[in-house]
């Protein structure tokens, strides 16, 4: 089974697909103006500004879930496999890719907002819903919708399972069957509790997380400040082929380090377009914005801050596929987890990797919650048609089956299944925000009008010239009669 998924992630993995990520990040880029940076202080705004409602989550719930989903086990195994793979020098791609994939970010999550839906009490998008709505090509938003629902209920689930599981097995022994039962007790008790209870959840623990794990960052770093300079020097010289020792592995430094970027922000693949949609936002480029931001948060400090602890501590192998050890620092040691754990390990010795452990069942666990939440989503796309009320329990019970087999199965396994997942919603993800770029950048213009006007942005499909916003066009309505009733009662 594992040489089959290997193979089909080699199909799915190929150099066109990284050629097809950097340049669709470059062309959003341009085509926007730069949003991702021209707009850095309003993104940080934004986050905390809008509020819940009965039927939508907040500007900040939105962007907690969806970094619930991007920071995961990407951001401590994904850069290990990067460094042990592609070198030093792919620490620059994942840079490069973060900052590109924030213009991604910021199209295919205006684009959730745009064609949203409100189903039953609850606001529901993604990127099925642009694709009929804004495309008008109903075919391809139902696979899109499967590829999603097989991808986050079946392939990409058992990694983070699996990294739960070593990771506490190899600090306190603790058996992966047992890690698996807790973690389908633990799950199954908040995704059986419906979209606010994951929220909820994902909105506290999230940003305490991601704090904790950047502070001891700082500890390591500065435990080791005479390295970092050459360690910036590595990393550097590495990318660009010039270091002496990794100079024959600039391919892979590039290929490895948009792979992992990829894994780990999932800019362009569609994951964060189901929790903007949530969101209950005036306008529908903050959201954009706000889930822009969120890629920086992911990839420039987490997954920075994972890289700078293995590298200033030299706790890492480099072997590139198919090829011999450049560096064998760690031995035989499979790259993932273990990697942060000894590099910690040697600041915090007996400490160090139960904090990567814990750390590593947070960053996990939220990314399980956010999973479940975008294959259930895509499933309500599905059951529109099929009128099936049985799929969400079968999505449960599937999903929490999934997470206890990669529990128990082998790291690589899991990570071929997951880089498969990926790759396939990114192929099919690019291609129908690439189409649907005019109307994104309507959106954007309009934005910006209002902006520079003092106002705070709202909304009106029609003004823009945009079809298929149902969701809009029902609130621009109601909000010219609540208009009218004020004028008559004035």
């Amino acid at each position: 089974m594992e040489n089959l998924v290997n193979w089909l992630v080699d199909q799915v993995w190929s150099i066109g697909l990284v050629i097809f990520v950097l340049g669709a990040g470059l062309f959003f880029t341009i085509v926007t103006r730069f949003v991702q940076l021209r707009y850095f202080k309003t993104m940080i705004k934004l986050i905390f500004e809008g509020k819940s409602s009965d039927s939508g989550i907040s500007s900040f719930q939105a962007f907690c879930l969806a970094l619930a989903g991007r920071v995961g086990i990407g951001n401590i195994a994904g850069v290990a496999t990067a460094i042990a793979f592609g070198g030093p020098g792919a620490i620059f791609w994942m840079w490069v890719m973060a900052l590109l994939g924030g213009a991604s970010a910021f199209i295919e999550s205006t684009l959730s907002q745009v064609y949203k839906s409100k189903i039953g009490n609850e606001y529901r998008g993604g990127t099925p819903f642009f694709i009929e709505k804004g495309l008008g090509i109903r075919w391809f938003g139902v696979v899109m919708a499967v590829v999603v629902t097989l991808s986050y209920g079946v392939l990409v689930p058992g990694i983070q399972a699996n990294s739960i599981a070593i990771g506490f097995e190899n600090v306190i022994g603790l058996n992966r069957n047992i890690s698996g039962i807790l973690l389908v007790v633990l799950l199954g008790v908040i995704i059986f509790g419906g979209v606010k209870r994951i929220a909820s959840v994902a909105d506290k623990v999230v940003p305490f997380m991601a704090l904790g794990y950047v502070i001891v960052t700082f500890i390591v770093l500065f435990a080791n400040i005479s390295e970092v300079p050459k360690m910036f020097s590595l990393i550097f010289s590495s990318a660009f082929g010039m270091n002496e020792a990794f100079g024959g592995i600039l391919g892979a430094a590039i290929a490895w380090g948009v792979r992992r970027a990829i894994f780990s922000s999932v800019a362009g693949v569609g994951e964060a377009t189901y929790s903007s949609a949530a969101a209950e936002v005036s306008h529908p480029a903050k959201q954009g914005l706000v889930q822009a931001f969120s890629i920086y948060i992911d990839t420039i400090v987490v997954c920075t801050a994972t890289a700078f602890m293995i590298l200033v501590t030299g706790m890492y192998s480099v072997t590139p596929e198919g090829k011999e050890p450049i560096v064998d620092t760690m031995g035989g040691i499979e790259a993932g987890p273990i990697y942060t754990q000894e590099a910690v390990e040697t600041v915090f010795p007996g400490y160090g990797a139960l904090f990567v452990a814990i750390a590593i069942f947070f960053f996990a666990f939220t990314t399980l919650m956010a999973y479940y939440y975008i294959a259930e989503t895509t499933i309500v796309y599905l059951d529109r048609k099929l009128k099936a009320q049985w799929l969400k329990t079968v999505l449960k019970l599937g999903f929490l089956g999934m997470v206890y087999f990669g529990s128990v199965k082998s790291a690589s396994l899991m990570w071929a299944l997951g880089d498969l997942g990926f790759g396939s919603m990114a192929w099919l993800n690019l291609v129908a925000i690439l189409l649907l770029t005019k109307p994104t950048l309507k959106v954007l213009m309009d934005f910006d009008i209002q902006m520079k006007a003092g106002k705070d942005p709202v909304f009106d499909p029609i003004k823009v010239g945009i079809k298929g916003a149902d969701f809009w066009e029902d609130r621009c309505k109601e909000r010219e009669l609540d208009s009218s009733k004020e004028k008559r009662i004035g």
